[in-house]
């Protein structure tokens, strides 16, 4: 019978045995990558663990959702490898501790809603970009450890045989029963059978040892003063924007998958905080980790309760059950991390492709290759943004037109459509017969707004121009808003408005 009560939030009801099932799942693809990605950087391994259940247990108690999981990232990590080598690990703790500061500021102040500009396209491209990397992280493991040499001969074949075993696990057993997670079967059965046949493969033991204590409070041997700020304050800085955007992003891929909202503000605060800790605990810090919350999601949690788990049972490990975890075959948390890139993958964007404009399908590739050949997410984002920003102000300016008459009084009229602003500026400017035209000219916005600076520079240069040959412009149909930004503006420009119909600029 399934266990139904409310926990943290009580309008949720919980599916215990999903969420423990689920939790325990992703506790055994986490620690393998966690304890990668710490050798990776030339971290001692257990910073890995530790950051994993220190981002774990916090994010998932106070964090922006449900079913967001968050660990020891490489995303974060690669940041911090250059600190690592110059500086030492003292100063890498320095940093991930003000990493998190930055992150919770970016919380409390609300920045976490800008994530909302980033436009579709560059989803694609992340989302697609990201599971090729997994998928090739996939790959390394059929090297022998340690070196660029492939497994040959006998090794190989029980490798790929056992990785095939556990996709045809993953992939068959929900036609079964969905009671069960069907990773967590996989992983079980490779294991059964590697440990009662005795079969000789790669296992976790083979990347690190992952037997420890708890992690011990530490406070960063660093000297306190403004050289030190001035050392550690560009990774912390670029660390808190890569660990947020892959977070925000990885938290509206979650909003998307179950049809719920999540609180990007409250998960920037909640990752911070944890950074923070981390910094002091030995952890080499971190942010949410994509593959591991589409693990959990693939196996039905939709609560906070399957992220605890998957902390506690790290900490549990590292303490108790490192020689039992130790023996777990790398084959079979391969099997399932392949599935998962093949699940993370958005196949949806070929079907759109050929439906979607050029530049968005060029700015999607060119996000998925940053993201793949740089293992930037931050910078492929950016650029994604950038690129998709400059598109649509060109496209923008390119709506700027103006219908033009002559009424009974001799008065021409100029009746503006589309946005005026630093992209539509000069195309405004050529609208106008400055020499040709009558001695009152009429501006009419009632269909335009004036937008920024550049806009109102043109207005102010249009009405220079009629000035100079000694006619008037008079400006008809401007909104509050604009009115206010002519008037903020009145210090730099020559600008006069008048409260009446019409609204006079440099009038002479």
């Amino acid at each position: 019978m399934k266990s139904y009560l409310n926990l943290f939030d009580f309008t949720q009801r919980v599916d215990y045995k999903k969420e423990v099932l689920a939790g325990l799942t992703v506790a055994m693809t986490m620690i393998p990558e966690s304890l990668s990605f710490a050798i990776l950087a030339g971290f001692p391994p257990l910073t890995g663990l530790y950051a994993a259940f220190i981002m774990g247990l916090v994010t998932a108690v106070f964090g922006g959702r449900p079913g967001l999981i968050s660990g020891g990232a490489g995303a974060t990590v690669i940041v911090l490898i250059a600190l690592m080598k110059s500086n030492g690990l003292d100063y890498v703790f320095a940093a991930v501790a003000l990493a998190g500061v930055i992150q919770i500021l970016v919380g409390i102040f609300k920045f976490g809603k800008f994530i909302r500009l980033v436009p579709q396209p560059v989803m694609f491209g992340f989302v697609n970009g990201l599971a090729i990397i997994i998928f090739m992280s996939q790959i390394n493991q059929f090297k022998v450890q340690g070196t660029d040499t492939w497994l040959a001969g006998s090794a190989l074949y029980i490798m790929l045989g056992l990785v095939a075993l556990t996709i045809a696990i993953v992939i068959g057993f929900p036609k079964i029963t969905k009671a069960v997670p069907a990773s967590l079967v996989a992983i079980v059965v490779v294991f059964g059978l590697v440990a009662g046949f005795g079969i000789h493969t790669k296992t976790v033991s083979d990347i690190a040892s992952v037997a420890g204590g708890f992690p011990p409070f530490n406070i960063p041997n660093i000297p306190v003063n403004f050289e030190t700020l001035k050392i550690i304050f560009p990774y912390a800085l670029i660390m808190a924007s890569v660990g947020l955007t892959e977070g925000l992003l990885t938290l509206n891929l979650v909003d998307e998958i179950t049809a719920t909202k999540g609180n990007g503000n409250r998960e920037c605060i909640a990752q911070g905080s944890a950074n923070i800790l981390n910094g002091f605990f030995f952890g080499m810090g971190g942010c949410p980790m994509i593959a591991q919350t589409l693990v959990n999601l693939s196996s039905g949690s939709r609560a906070r309760l399957s992220g605890i788990v998957a902390s506690i049972t790290i900490l549990l490990i590292v303490l108790f059950g490192a020689p039992v975890i130790g023996q777990l075959p790398m084959a079979a948390l391969v099997g399932v991390m392949i599935m998962v890139a093949v699940g993370t993958f958005e196949w949806a964007s070929f079907k759109v492709i050929n439906k979607m404009p050029r530049h968005d399908i060029f700015v999607g590739v060119l996000v998925a290759v940053i993201t793949v050949l740089l293992h930037n997410l931050a910078l492929a984002v950016l650029i994604g943004v950038i690129i998709s920003a400059l598109v649509f102000a060109w496209e923008s300016a390119k709506r700027i037109r103006a219908k033009k008459y002559v009424d009974e009084n001799g008065v021409k009229h100029y009746e503006i459509f589309g946005p005026l602003f630093f992209g539509s500026a000069a195309t405004f400017a050529e609208k106008f017969d400055v020499l040709n035209d009558p001695e009152q000219v009429i501006i009419d916005f009632k269909e335009s707004r004036i937008n920024d600076m550049s806009a109102i520079d043109a207005v102010n240069k249009i009405t220079e121009r009629y000035a100079t040959v000694h006619k008037t412009v008079r400006l008809r149909h401007l909104s509050g808003d604009c009115r206010t930004l002519l008037q903020n503006a009145s210090g730099i420009i020559e600008v006069n408005i008048i409260e009446d119909p019409t609204y006079k600029v440099a009038n002479r």
